[in-house]
C-alpha cells in the first residue's frame, strides 16, 4: 500500500521500520518539528525524523493540520491510508478523510480502557494484569473510533514503563502489518463500560508518600519509570527510584529496614515494604541499588 506514515517518539520508530520491511510505500512521513534539547539547547531531531532520514523518505512537521494549505498538501499524496503512533497532534475531518482507507492509529492498550495520552504509564500505576496494542480506525473523539485488531500481553510483576514501552513498541509494529494485510477487517465497536482516560502524567503525582501500602509506592516507582521518576528526600537530597519490587518486612513508613549485612535497600510503607532495585541521585547516571549504597550510606532505620 501507499502510506502516510505520522508518529514521533522513539515508540512510533519500529513501526515505521516494519512498513518498510513489508513491502509498503511510504508516501511522506509526519513527526513533531525539531525542538531544542541538550545543555546546549540545539534543535533535535525527533526520533521518527531522523530515521526517516536515514531511510531516506521525505519529512513533513507542520505545526499545525488545520490550514487548507497544510490539509491540501497532505491529500495530494494520494495514500490507500495513513498509519499514525503516538504523533502528537489532532487530525482534523479533513485530514481523517484524505487516504482512500482513512487512517489508522496504533494505541497502547486494550480500548476503551485507558484512552488518552500515558496509557502505558496509566496501567502500570493502576496495577492492571495485563495491556496491549489496538489498531483502530481513527474517528474525530479521542480514542473513540472501531477497532480493528487487538493484541494482548501481560505486566509483568517488575515491568517498569520503559520495559513495558519497548515490548509494546515491537507489539504495535506486528499488529499493523498484520492488520494491513488483511484488509478489510471487521469494525468492533468500543462498548461504553469500561472507558477509562489516561491523562498525562503531572510531575506532581512523582513524589513517593510512603504511608501508603507497598503495593501502590511499588507501581507507582515502576510505572513511572524513567520519566519523570518517582522521587524521595534522602537526607535532603532528591534521588530517583526507577526500579522496585514488593519487599519482606515492615517497620515505620518511610524508614530503612535492616537487611541483614546485605547490599539491599528496604523501605517500609504504610503496610508492607517495598525493595529498591535501582536509584539516581540528581546530576548522576541511574545505578544498581549495590552501586548506589557505595556512595550513599543508608543504615536501618534512616528517614526517608
Amino acid at each position: 500500500m501507499r502510506v502516510i506514515f505520522m508518529g514521533t517518539p522513539e515508540f512510533s520508530v519500529p513501526v515505521l521500520d516494519a512498513l518498510v520491511a513489508a513491502g509498503h510505500e511510504i508516501a511522506a512521513v509526519y513527526c513533531q518539528p525539531p525542538r531544542p534539547a541538550g545543555r546546549g539547547k540545539k534543535d533535535r531531531l525527533t526520533p521518527v525524523h531522523a530515521r526517516a532520514v536515514e531511510l531516506g523518505f521525505e519529512v513533513r512537521h507542520p505545526l499545525s493540520l488545520k490550514g487548507e494549505e497544510d490539509q491540501a498538501a497532505f491529500a495530494a499524496l494520494g495514500a490507500d491510508i495513513a498509519v499514525v503512533v503516538a504523533y502528537g497532534l489532532l487530525l482534523p475531518q479533513l485530514v481523517l478523510g484524505a487516504p482512500a482507507l482513512g487512517c489508522l492509529n496504533i494505541h497502547a492498550s486494550l480500548l476503551p480502557r485507558w484512552r488518552g495520552a500515558a496509557p502505558i504509564h496509566r496501567a502500570i500505576m493502576s496495577g492492571d494484569a495485563e495491556t496491549g496494542v489496538c489498531i483502530m480506525q481513527m474517528e474525530a473523539g479521542l480514542d473513540t473510533g472501531p477497532v480493528l485488531l487487538r493484541k494482548a500481553i501481560a505486566i509483568g510483576a517488575e515491568e517498569t514503563t520503559a520495559l513495558l514501552h519497548d515490548r509494546l513498541a515491537v507489539l504495535g509494529a506486528d499488529a499493523i502489518v498484520e492488520a494491513l494485510g488483511a484488509l478489510p477487517l471487521a469494525p468492533e465497536v468500543q462498548p461504553q463500560e469500561g472507558v477509562t482516560y489516561a491523562k498525562k502524567i503531572d510531575k506532581a503525582e512523582a513524589r513517593i508518600d510512603w504511608s501508603r501500602p507497598a503495593d501502590e509506592v511499588d507501581r507507582l516507582i515502576r510505572g513511572l519509570a524513567p520519566f519523570p521518576g518517582a522521587w524521595t528526600e534522602v537526607k535532603g537530597e532528591r534521588v530517583k527510584l526507577l526500579a522496585s519490587r514488593l519487599g519482606t518486612g515492615s517497620g515505620i513508613a518511610g524508614q530503612v529496614l535492616e537487611a541483614g549485612g546485605q547490599p539491599v535497600l528496604m523501605i517500609a510503607c504504610g503496610e508492607g515494604s517495598v525493595e529498591i532495585l535501582q536509584a539516581q541521585r540528581h546530576c548522576k547516571r541511574a545505578m544498581c541499588t549495590a552501586d548506589f549504597l557505595r556512595g550513599a550510606e543508608l543504615p536501618a532505620g534512616t528517614q526517608l
